[in-house]
């Protein structure tokens, strides 16, 4: 009896020491955290256009050097420096004389020249029936013919002497031979200039159109290429090109591609494109950098997702996918460009999707999730506070 009552108090005891524990076990499950709160975009279609995106430099349309092409002393400079000139302008005024001189010697030369050659072709007209008559001897007659050549080649070469020194008289007057923007003057008036070469004066622009050179890479011209093959070797195509400038405005007048270099240049990796842009109102100048945008495609019906639903580990990208029954999975995926903050995805998605954009470092593969839709302006705001 006793041994009863013994082995009762002990199964007594130990029902009331397992009573707490039972107790901790049904309030740790009655508070489980619920499952995480993440922000899920739907995968949008749309057709998107594909733009190269290249920087680059103004320049002129034409560049012209202008330059002294005579010697002498430099008298005057005839327009304002950066202004607007016309083509047909007087620039600058060498001093003439020396070479008003020089043309003068070369008149009077002719005319001594020709005054030679009349004589003797007067002789030669006289000798001829004399020497049918033997009057004369043939010989006086050879010698008056190539007297009257000599005269002749002394005539042809002061003629081409009044003719240089006609030309080179002109040249003291230096005009713009073309409409355009001129620099600044490398010489003031009072300087000696064309000894011994041509002395650059200034430079004169041609500004509307105006020049956009751009280098475009080896990868980025094979891919257009290869796209168009069929146009490789004829006029370029692309126009209503957008060109941003420093300050971020954008251009009022859209361009389009002029030319095309012949080679890749091997130092920098790239080949040489101009792009033309008109310039009403001279707003760009040679010098000025910018970014221009050309549109090379349009991707029909693409999947974009926000760019803050990708991860990139590796170079290989993925996004977590959030399933009917609000499980997760991550799935591997090959992207495209970004278009703004979306970014194209070329494979591993289907429309209408459910992707995570906020909240990927709170959930694993296979979790269950609670979603609320992404607002991308709220994200933006955030980032910003």
């Amino acid at each position: 009896m006793r041994t009863f009552f013994s082995r009762s108090w002990i199964a007594l005891l130990a029902v009331a020491a397992a009573a707490p524990f039972a107790a901790c076990r049904e309030k740790a499950a009655a508070v489980a955290p619920p499952p995480p709160e993440v922000y899920v975009a739907a995968v949008e279609q749309q057709d998107v256009p594909e733009y190269l995106d290249l920087v680059g430099q103004t320049e002129g349309f034409q560049d012209v050097d202008i330059r002294a092409r005579v010697e002498g002393f430099l008298e005057t400079m005839n327009f304002r420096e950066g202004s607007f000139v016309h083509a047909g302008d007087l620039l600058y005024q060498i001093d003439p004389k020396p070479l008003a001189a020089t043309l003068a010697v070369a008149k009077a030369e002719k005319s001594t020249a020709e005054a030679r050659l009349g004589k003797t072709t007067n002789d030669v007209t006289r000798y001829q029936p004399l020497v049918a008559k033997q009057a004369v001897s043939r010989q006086e007659l050879d010698d008056a013919q190539s007297a009257q050549e000599a005269a002749r080649s002394e005539v042809q070469a002061a003629v081409a002497n009044v003719d240089k020194a006609t030309l080179d008289l002109g040249y003291t007057r230096v005009f713009s031979p073309i409409s355009g923007l001129a620099g600044t003057t490398k010489v003031k008036p009072g300087n000696l200039v064309g000894k011994g070469e041509p002395t650059l004066l200034t430079t004169v622009s041609q500004i509307d159109p105006i020049s956009f050179r751009v280098g475009v890479t080896e990868a980025e011209f094979l891919r257009v290429t290869k796209r168009y093959r069929e146009r490789v070797g004829e006029v370029p195509r692309a126009i209503g090109i957008e060109l941003t400038l420093s300050d971020g405005t954008r251009h009022p007048f859209t361009g389009r591609v002029g030319s095309i270099d012949r080679a890749v240049n091997a130092s920098t990796g790239t080949i040489s494109v101009k792009l033309e842009f008109p310039n009403k109102g001279f707003i760009l100048r040679p010098g000025q950098y910018g970014h221009a945008r050309i549109l090379i495609d349009t991707r029909k019906n693409a999947l974009l997702v926000p760019q803050r639903a990708v991860q990139e580990l590796q170079n290989q990208f993925s996004v977590a996918v959030v399933a009917p029954d609000q499980t997760v999975k991550f799935r591997q995926v090959k992207v495209g460009p970004r278009v703004n903050s979306m970014w194209v995805i070329d494979e591993g998605l289907k429309p209408n999707e459910q992707v995570v954009a906020e909240g990927l470092q709170k959930i694993k593969d296979g979790m269950t999730v609670r979603t609320k839709p992404y607002d991308a302006a709220r994200s933006i705001d955030e980032a910003a506070n």
